[in-house]
């Protein structure tokens, strides 16, 4: 798993180019209908409240078919799932473009919704799993996709708006088209992920407090960030299609440079905890300012462009926190808070509306900002999850501890290295030793984003490692495995570990020397290594070399009494 630090994320194969062209396009549609807003409440007659269901109707569909997308991607493959999301938006982005009222076009942008959930959903899976010269570059990649289809929304929308307002939706129908067909042809099969994911299993993660308080975080934070994105365009002046798309494609470039470069920064010089509160309370700021001068055009402006860079920060660090103190998989827990803070993000616009209908047209921004201060508050609940994360401490809470009489296991680490059997085997003389069930964590080279990328070749290596695990343990005893849950970048191991490690509340973690496969990242000097320095509990290493048939068991003092 380790890589050349000189290898370039830019130099991939034609099939990642593709997915990441379409991931540009996907993107793009959060912004391209910011600068035909005022035109298409001009020309089809509709009020402010009527267009902002552009935004509602796509988030909430989104919002609900992040329960399900899981369970399709689980059952059809990673390509098959990306396929048919991108073919959904083709379909109803086209249809958008020739509706005759707005109602027509809240109601296909719900479709596109659909179908922009499916692609989100398994792209990145799709782009590390095809991706060439490391997982770092490949995340790097998405992250640039991501980026420059935010900034450049507006400015596509707002060039194509000047020509008609069905343009852009257009616009988009042929550039997916396009990537469509790219995908078809270079993109190859991606194998089924073994494990399947249940349709209500993200809605059972939200009964773990850690993750519902992150997710309750996020809506706050989209319900903010939606009131300014649908309704700040109408307090702008007199701007043609072309004035609003600079404004908004400026505030793009700021979400990309902020979410790309700074947040990674300023986390790793302050911490996740100490840059969301101070990140919160700007955008709240920021809300209060557009409130107070929403009859100064130019204040406005301003405002809603210096808005970018809060917004780029929290897009990272707000997700970053949830996979930190997630207490489930992590797709399961990407899909319940994504579920959950679409549900913001899809409710803010729609609600704008009516608040500057029935009140004053700077009502929203009011709302929004109080918003924005009850998620500070929301999050101060999970302060001690969060500091516990980054600081090591033990992070398990008492509505996710197992009863006093459960057996702690002892969790041994394996990938596709040659001394992975002798791993495996140390790992259940260590559950012998200890009277404790053993779990067997599959840690494959090519499953850091996603299941649907878990084919690493290395299933046979497994089953040694497995069999392994199993004779050392001895006849009937219990032996169970699983594969490590997707993270961002290949130095992110240690901090999964961590949580598997919680999650099953572990005697003791096994791992052989990490010099070489998946978890070469636990002794790379750029990586997290959480493993060692916030593990929960003891972690034994088995040096290259060992015999399965040899006894490796840790000093006694390394393995805690009792349980």
């Amino acid at each position: 798993m380790s890589t050349s630090p000189t290898a370039s994320p830019f130099r991939q194969p034609k099939a990642v180019w593709a997915v990441a062209f379409a991931c540009v396009i996907s993107f793009m549609g959060i912004g391209l209908v910011d600068p035909i807003l005022p035109a298409l409440a001009q020309q089809l007659a509709a009020t402010p409240a009527q267009v902002s269901l552009l935004f509602t109707s796509y988030l909430l569909i989104t919002a609900v078919a992040m329960l399900v997308t899981g369970w399709v991607s689980s059952r059809i493959g990673a390509k098959a799932t990306l396929v048919t999301g991108l073919s959904i938006i083709v379909v109803f982005a086209a249809l958008a473009g020739a509706s005759g009222s707005i109602g027509e076009i809240v109601g296909f942008r719900a479709g596109w919704g659909l179908g922009n959930a499916l692609f989100i959903a398994t792209s990145l899976a799709v782009i590390v799993a095809s991706a060439s010269g490391g997982f770092a570059g490949a995340i790097i990649l998405y992250e640039t996709a991501l980026g420059v289809g935010i900034a450049l929304g507006p400015l596509v929308g707002g060039l194509l708006g000047s020509v008609s307002w069905r343009a852009p939706f257009f616009g988009v129908a042929v550039l997916m088209a396009i990537a469509l067909i790219a995908t078809l042809v270079l993109l190859d099969k991606t194998p089924k992920p073994a494990t399947k994911i249940g349709l209500l299993d993200p809605i059972r993660a939200l009964r773990h407090r850690s993750l519902a308080t992150i997710a309750v975080t996020a809506f706050a934070y989209n319900w903010g960030f939606f009131t300014l994105l649908a309704y700040s365009p109408y307090s702008m002046g007199d701007l043609s299609e072309l004035g609003l798309g600079a404004v908004f494609t400026a505030w793009g470039v700021l979400v990309a440079i902020f979410a790309v470069f700074v947040a990674p920064a300023l986390e790793s010089r302050f911490g996740t905890v100490r840059v969301l509160y101070f990140v919160l309370g700007l955008l709240a700021v920021d809300l209060l300012v557009i409130a107070v001068w929403n009859d100064t055009p130019g204040v406005v402006i301003g405002a809603v462009i210096v808005a970018g860079a809060m917004i780029g920060l929290n897009n990272t660090l707000v997700t970053q926190a949830v996979m930190s103190v997630a207490p489930v998989e992590r797709p399961v827990a990407s899909a319940s808070y994504s579920f959950v803070r679409f549900l913001g993000g899809g409710l803010a616009p729609w609600i704008a509306g009516l608040l500057a209908e029935a009140f004053l047209p700077n009502t929203p921004f009011w709302v929004g900002a109080a918003v924005v201060a009850v998620g500070i508050l929301v999050l101060s609940t999970a302060h001690r999850l969060l500091r516990a994360v980054e600081t090591g401490e033990d992070a398990v809470t008492t509505e996710d501890t197992e009863p006093d009489d459960a057996p702690r296991p002892v969790l041994v680490a394996v990938d596709g290295a040659p001394q992975a059997p002798a791993v495996a085997a140390a790992g259940g003389r260590l559950a012998v030793l200890l009277d404790a069930p053993l779990v067997v964590v599959h840690v494959p080279e090519r499953a850091l984003v996603d299941d649907a990328a878990a084919d690493d070749g290395a299933g046979g290596a497994l089953d040694r490692s497995l069999a392994a695990a199993r004779e050392a343990r001895g006849p009937g005893a219990p032996v169970s495995s699983e594969t490590l849950a997707p993270v961002g970048t290949h130095g992110d191991v240690g901090g999964e570990l961590v949580a598997v490690a919680r999650r099953h509340h572990a005697r003791a973690v096994v791992v052989g020397l990490p010099c070489d496969g998946a978890l070469a990242a636990l002794a790379a000097p750029s990586a997290d290594r959480a493993l060692w320095t916030r593990g929960p509990c003891p972690v034994v290493v088995v040096p290259d070399g060992t015999d399965p048939a040899e006894p490796v068991v840790p000093n006694e003092a390394a393995v805690p009494a009792g349980r």
